[in-house]
């Protein structure tokens, strides 16, 4: 009985992600169809890739033919950011037995900011919810690629500028993070770290010296944080 409770709870907190993802997972479908790859090619990335970003520069990448190296390092750059999404869910994630490779592989932008979030951290089988959460985003997002790759070629779908949807739902869900959590440090940290390393790197070069030293000012922050809790807690 509690093991449903907890699938039927995570259900109903992936329900904000199911609109969204089913839309834009169907805009990464329809670019797959336009650019010459079948419904299979689109099944084949967003269930064993699942990175929606990702998914949309790959298209030209593929497209493009790039090599890859290059392939690897655009990978690396549009992903890093899931450097520090582990540091932040060490706690959450630890001991969390047989599904827990999976839930590292499906931690998204979006269902990072509901796991974030305190209903989850002090959920009694939090484990258990956020596998499945994580399993229903991941869900949505297949579903919507497949239907886009199949139903593209049939339907009219204006192409132009859909790339930007993506960057709009993590604008979205970092806002839900700043709602939701009392200590925005970390999102005050990335914001001014990452304007500073634009204004010395460029706009083309600042990405990943932008990352590493988020990661580094975070690792350090959590580190100090611990210290103190454990000395708070041995006084």
């Amino acid at each position: 009985m509690q093991a449903s409770k907890t699938v039927s709870k995570a259900f109903y907190l992936s329900l904000p992600v199911l609109s969204g993802y089913l839309v834009l997972g169907f805009g990464f479908g329809v670019l797959m169809q336009k650019n010459g790859f079948g419904p299979l090619w689109t099944l084949a990335m967003s269930g064993l890739i699942y990175a929606g970003s990702m998914q949309y520069v790959a298209i030209g990448l593929l497209s493009g033919a790039a090599s890859l190296i290059t392939m690897a390092i655009t990978t690396f750059m549009v992903n890093a950011r899931h450097l520090f999404y582990g540091i932040s869910v060490l706690d959450l994630y630890s001991g969390a037995g047989p599904g827990k490779p999976y839930m590292i592989f499906a931690l998204t932008d979006e269902t990072y900011s509901i796991v974030c979030s305190d209903e989850v951290r002090t959920h009694p089988d939090r484990h258990r919810l956020i596998f499945f959460l994580s399993l229903f985003n991941h869900s949505y997002w297949v579903l919507g690629s497949v239907l886009g790759a199949l139903l593209g070629p049939v339907l009219p779908f204006n192409t132009a500028g859909i790339e930007f949807s993506m960057t709009a739902l993590f604008t979205a869900s970092c806002t839900e993070m700043w709602r939701s959590r009392k200590n925005r440090i970390p999102i005050l940290a990335g914001l001014a770290l990452t304007a500073l390393c634009r204004l010395l790197f460029g706009t083309g070069s600042f990405l990943i010296p932008a990352v590493i030293l988020i990661s580094l000012t975070l690792t350090i922050g959590r580190s100090r944080l611990d210290n103190r809790k454990e000395a708070d807690k041995n006084a």
